[in-house]
């Protein structure tokens, strides 16, 4: 149903209908999630939005602007405070072409003198148009619209201008039988009682609007038992936030914290939401082209490292620094560098040691208890999307890091193949990887059939570097796996992530491989960590 044929079915609605205020896209998107059927298009409001004078300072095409924003963001019909029409029946004529244009239901204007000034500001002085002139302007309105249910709503200032009920029912009169749709009976004093005789003798000629702003005592089954047709709130949406604005300044500037008051504020993804971030993501998936999505980056990091004796007496070994670098600063901007902005770390031993900005921290209190797995759990809500997972003391040539956030599968590892040397550590996670590698191939379709730090290394197909990604999908079904393994009651989080790797296998997950020759180094002794000064 268009608008402006809803609004005029609330108009001709056997009940009492209501419709708020806004300024702006913003608030007239708040105002239709409030549940209102229509939104008043304030001229008092929108001026001071601006922070000009309700009269006229802001020119019509101006407020024109505003209302688009105001159409495009809602779906319910606006009725603009459309002032004296803007001009005289040529101006009135170009309004109303230029509103339907942008979906604007209806338009009030007022029998005062352009350029207009607000009725609570000296209003008995003001003068009123002439009612022939005044009618010309409906008429001009009405014969330049081209969709039948426009409406023209006639505001009578006559109370405002203190001229009275007569003079209030011979305007109003003459405006009805012009082609106004409805009529607004303006009134300013405390009591409704200039309201409760135009009533009494208007009858039901035509819908009557009214604006309770200065007889806001008044119970509104008064105006029901009247049968008022639409009251309009008209400026409480910006008053409130004048008062919000002014608290919540003067508050940060004597407190000098948000500490005190952000819990209490919308978060900032609620304005992303009233913009409508959801769709634009929705339509941004359809238009862009398509890129490798870097996604994130889950770093684990909560070790403190056992072979470097009272280097990590206080900071993890992911925090030691190679001319003023801490190690897993390397990994992070190799990262950054193939397009990954989302890095997440978990701590666990010395956590207020690590000091890098713009990065996700989450802490594994159980550390010292757990395994690997236990760190990936401590990040579960980041185990979403495209990701990345490392341990925090791998450092890699940025192209390994460009070409894993290349990778297809739903689940990939990097393996250097180099051959095993003299120099050998604690654990090394040998890989076995079907069909074996073939000298001088660039590409197979390469798949992990296991990882065993038992594996001799001459039944290995070589080393797993520690590095994987996992697709949107493939995070999808680890995440499934371990909140399947923790439901059956296994201690997954004790679990090494070589543990977890050999489980998806088992689980008929396939895992494929990007091959690498070095270009790589596990930060595992102090004589790895001098090898950083030439990697």
């Amino acid at each position: 149903m268009r608008k402006t044929t809803r609004f005029k079915q609330m108009l001709a609605s056997n009940q009492l209908e209501f419709i708020c205020e806004a300024h702006n896209g913003l608030s007239a998107k708040i105002v239709e999630e409030a549940g209102f059927n229509g939104i008043w298009g304030s001229g008092l409001s929108i001026s001071a939005a601006m922070g000009v004078r309700d009269n006229n300072e802001a020119s019509w095409t101006q407020v024109l602007e505003v209302l688009e924003f105001m159409s495009d963001n809602t779906s319910i019909p606006i009725l603009l405070d459309g002032d004296t029409g803007y001009g005289n029946f040529n101006n009135m004529r170009r309004l109303v072409t230029k509103l339907e244009q942008r979906e604007i239901a209806a338009v009030c204007i007022e029998d005062k003198i352009f350029p207009k000034t607000n009725s609570f500001i000296k209003g008995e002085n003001q003068p009123l148009a002439d009612i022939d002139e005044f009618c010309g302007k409906i008429k001009a309105g009405k014969d330049a619209q081209r969709d039948d249910d426009f409406s023209i709503v006639a505001r009578t200032e006559a109370f405002i201008a203190g001229w009275g009920l007569e003079e209030a029912l011979k305007r109003a009169s003459a405006y009805h039988e012009a082609g106004a749709d409805a009529i607004l009976c303006h009134s300013k004093i405390s009591e409704p009682t200039d309201v409760v005789a135009f009533m009494k003798e208007w009858g039901d000629r035509c819908p009557v609007v009214i604006v309770p702003t200065m007889y806001y005592n008044t119970p509104t089954q008064v105006f029901r038992d009247l049968d008022i047709s639409l009251i309009i709130w008209a400026n409480h949406v910006l008053r409130t936030s004048i008062g919000a604005m002014k608290d919540i300044t003067a508050h940060l500037l004597k407190a000098e914290t948000l500490r005190d008051v952000e819990a209490t504020l919308p978060p900032v993804k609620e304005i992303f939401r009233l913009q409508g971030m959801a769709e634009y993501a929705k339509w941004e998936k359809a238009y862009l082209p398509k890129r490798a999505a870097g996604g994130r980056a889950i770093l684990l990091a909560a070790s403190k490292g056992t072979n470097f004796g009272n280097l990590t007496d206080d900071k993890p070994k992911a925090m030691l620094e190679v001319e003023g670098s801490p190690v897993i600063a390397s990994t992070i901007r190799r990262l950054r560098d193939g397009g990954i902005r989302d890095i997440n770390i978990v701590t666990g031993y010395k956590p207020e040691a690590f000091n890098i900005g713009t990065v996700k921290y989450h802490h594994n209190a159980d550390w010292e208890a757990n395994g690997e797995v236990g760190s990936l759990l401590a990040a579960r809500d980041a185990l979403t999307g495209n990701v990345i997972i490392g341990y925090g003391d791998i450092v890699a040539r940025g192209f390994v890091f460009r070409n894993l956030v290349k990778a297809e599968a739903d689940v990939t590892v990097v393996v250097d193949y180099k051959e095993p040397t003299a120099k050998t550590r604690s654990s090394v996670d040998w890989a076995k990887v079907t069909p074996e590698r073939v000298e001088g191939v660039m590409k197979l379709d390469y798949k992990l059939t296991k990882i065993d730090d038992a594996l001799a290394p001459t039944d290995a197909s070589g080393e797993w570097t520690g590095l994987m990604r996992l697709s949107e999908e493939g995070s999808k079904r680890v995440a499934e796996e371990l909140a399947a393994l923790e439901a059956k009651g296994v201690a997954v989080a004790n679990w090494s992530m070589p543990q977890l790797l050999n489980h998806l296998i088992e689980a008929g997950v396939e895992v494929a491989v990007q091959y690498i020759h070095d270009n790589w180094l596990d930060v595992d002794d102090i004589g790895d960590l001098s090898d950083l000064y030439n990697f």
